[in-house]
C-alpha cells in the first residue's frame, strides 16, 4: 500500500521512432485550459469535464459547432463542497447523467484517505455531499464501476469491503464478501455477461490470482491464474503493489497491463487467461504500474507506459491485439511519468489526454471500427422539438467495453449513448442530453433505450441523427427539428 508518490531519476535515452506507426498523431487543444487538467469524464451531452489537479474546480469543454473537441471552448464550472479537494479518487457519470467523486487519497494536499463524496447535477450546475457507506471511516484511492443494472460499486482502498449506491436517495448497501485479498490498488473490468473481472495486487499467497464479482449472488470468485505476475508484489508483502489498468477489447478479450514487464489476456467466453507481450524496453524496461489506457474505435489499445515505478519519461503504444506499435510521445512526455496521465474516449473516437498541466493533447488513431461493433436504432421519432425529450431504443447502445481506464484513482467510462444531431443545411453538430438509460450491459447485442433532451439551441430542419458509444456512430436516422 502506498503513503506517497515519489519521482526517481531516470536516465532518458532517445531513440528514433523508427518502424512507429505513421498516422497516429497529437493535437493540442486550441483554446489552451488556463488550469492544471487532471481527471476528466465526458457528460452525457457532449461536454467534457475536467477536474483542476487537486483543487476545488471543475470545468466544462464544450466541443464546436463542427464537433471538434480540439477547437472546444471552456467554461469553470460550481466548484466541489468547501472541504473536499481530493487527489486520486473514484468517479464515474450515473445512468442518470449525474457525476459522481468518492473518496480520495488526499485532500488538499494532504494524505487523507478521505472518506467524503459529491455528486454533481449538470443541470442545476451544483454538486452536493454524499455520505459513506455505513462505518466505513476511509474510501481512498478507490476503484468503481457502473454495473450492466446501472448500479455504481464502489470500494473501501484499505479493506475488502464493496458497497452498492442507490441513486435515489444516495444511501449505499454492502455487498462483495468473498474477497480474496483488499482492494488497494486494484481495479474493475465490467465484462459482456454482467461479471466484474480484477487481477489481485495484495494476494501474497497468490501472485498471478484474479476474481469476478457476480451481482446477482453479491460475491467473488476465482477467475484463474494470470500465469504471469502483474502487480508489483512479493509474496512477503513488500513491492509497491501497483498494477496497469484492464481493457476490454470488442473481439471479447481483455487485455490486463502490468506494474510488472508483463500483460495477460483474458477471453471472455471461455475464462481462459493466455499470456500477453512483455512491454517494450526502450530506454529501460516498461511497465504500467499506474497508468492509463484506451480503447480505440479500430479495437487497438493506446497505453502509456514509463521505465520503472513511478519513473521518467513516458512512452507510448498501441496494442493490436498481439504486438505494440510505438506511436509518437506526446510533447511533455519526457517530463512526465505514466501515473500521471489520464485519458478519456472521446465521442469522435480521438483520445483526450491530461497530465496535471495546462497542456491538453487529443489523440487521433488511425483504422476504423468494425460495422459489427456499432450500436443501432431500433427506434426513435423522425420529428423531435427544440425543448422536447424523447426516447430511442436500439442494440449496443453502450458499445462493447466500457472504453478508457486507469483502475484505482480515477475511473472514466464512457459506455452510455450519446446523441448527435448534424443540420443537413448548415453542417453543426449537436448532442442532446441522455439519461436514465434502461441499462449499461456492454454485451454484444444488447438491447436497451435512453431519453434525449433536444436543446433549444439546436438548429431546425432536416437532420442526421446518430448514436454514438465509445467513439463508435450507428448508421444515420433523418429527422425533423421543429
Amino acid at each position: 500500500m502506498k503513503v506517497l508518490r515519489t519521482l526517481g531519476v531516470a536516465v532518458v535515452v532517445l531513440l528514433t521512432l523508427a518502424g512507429v506507426a505513421g498516422a497516429q498523431s497529437w493535437q493540442p487543444l486550441a483554446h489552451k485550459p488556463t488550469f492544471s487538467a487532471s481527471t476528466a469524464l465526458l457528460l452525457t451531452d457532449g461536454t467534457v469535464m475536467v477536474h483542476q489537479y487537486s483543487g476545488l474546480q471543475w470545468w466544462r469543454l464544450t466541443p464546436d459547432n463542427t464537433g471538434s473537441y480540439v477547437n472546444g471552448t471552456w467554461s469553470q464550472q460550481a466548484s466541489l463542497p468547501s472541504d473536499y479537494s481530493p487527489l486520486y479518487y473514484a468517479s464515474a457519470v450515473l445512468p442518470d447523467g449525474r457525476l459522481l467523486v468518492e473518496g480520495g487519497e488526499y485532500n488538499f494536499g494532504q494524505f487523507a484517505w478521505t472518506n467524503l463524496g459529491a455528486i454533481y447535477d449538470p443541470l442545476a450546475n451544483t454538486w452536493t455531499h454524499v455520505s459513506p457507506p455505513t462505518g466505513w471511516a476511509n474510501i481512498g484511492d478507490a476503484q468503481s464501476v457502473i454495473l450492466s443494472s446501472g448500479t455504481l460499486m464502489l470500494a473501501n482502498a484499505l479493506t475488502s469491503q464493496q458497497a452498492l449506491l442507490n441513486a435515489t436517495n444516495l444511501t449505499w448497501t454492502s455487498t462483495g464478501s468473498g474477497k480474496a485479498d483488499g482492494n488497494d490498488e486494484e481495479g474493475w473490468e465490467l465484462l459482456p455477461n454482467g461479471l466484474v473481472l480484477t487481477v489481485d495486487a495484495n494476494n501474497t499467497s497468490d501472485l498471478m490470482h484474479s476474481e469476478k464479482y457476480s451481482f446477482r449472488a453479491g460475491k467473488w470468485i476465482s477467475a484463474g491464474s494470470t500465469i504471469v505476475k502483474l502487480p508489483d508484489t512479493n509474496s512477503d508483502g513488500s513491492g509497491s503493489h501497483e498494477i496497469g489498468p484492464a481493457i476490454l477489447r470488442p473481439d471479447g478479450t481483455v487485455f490486463a497491463m502490468g506494474g510488472t514487464a508483463h500483460t495477460a489476456i483474458y477471453n471472455t467466453t471461455t475464462g481462459i487467461w493466455t499470456t500477453g507481450p512483455d512491454f517494450p524496453n526502450v530506454g529501460g524496461q516498461l511497465d504500467m504500474a499506474d497508468a492509463p489506457a484506451s480503447l480505440l474505435p479500430s479495437g487497438n489499445v493506446l497505453c502509456d507506459t514509463s521505465p520503472g515505478v513511478f519513473l521518467k519519461p513516458t512512452h507510448f503504444f498501441e496494442f493490436d491485439g498481439t504486438s505494440f506499435i510505438q506511436v509518437p510521445d506526446p510533447p511533455d512526455a519526457t517530463k512526465k511519468t505514466s501515473f500521471e496521465g489520464r485519458m478519456l474516449l472521446l465521442p469522435t473516437g480521438q483520445v483526450f489526454f491530461t497530465d496535471g498541466t495546462t497542456d491538453v493533447e487529443v489523440y487521433t488513431a488511425s483504422g476504423s471500427p468494425d460495422p459489427s461493433w456499432a450500436p443501432t436504432i431500433h427506434s426513435v421519432p423522425t420529428s423531435i422539438t427544440r425543448g422536447g425529450s424523447f426516447t430511442l431504443s436500439g442494440t449496443q447502445l453502450h458499445g462493447l467495453s466500457a472504453g478508457a481506464a486507469y483502475g484505482d484513482d480515477a475511473q472514466m467510462a464512457t459506455n452510455y449513448p450519446l446523441v448527435r444531431i448534424t443540420n443537413h443545411a448548415t453542417g453543426h453538430v449537436f448532442y442532446a442530453r441522455t439519461h436514465d438509460h434502461s441499462n449499461m450491459s456492454i454485451a454484444p447485442g444488447a438491447r436497451s433505450s435512453t431519453h434525449f433532451d433536444v436543446s433549444s439551441t439546436v438548429e431546425t430542419g432536416a437532420s442526421d441523427l446518430v448514436v454514438v458509444a465509445n467513439g463508435i456512430a450507428s448508421k444515420a436516422v433523418t429527422v425533423t427539428v421543429q
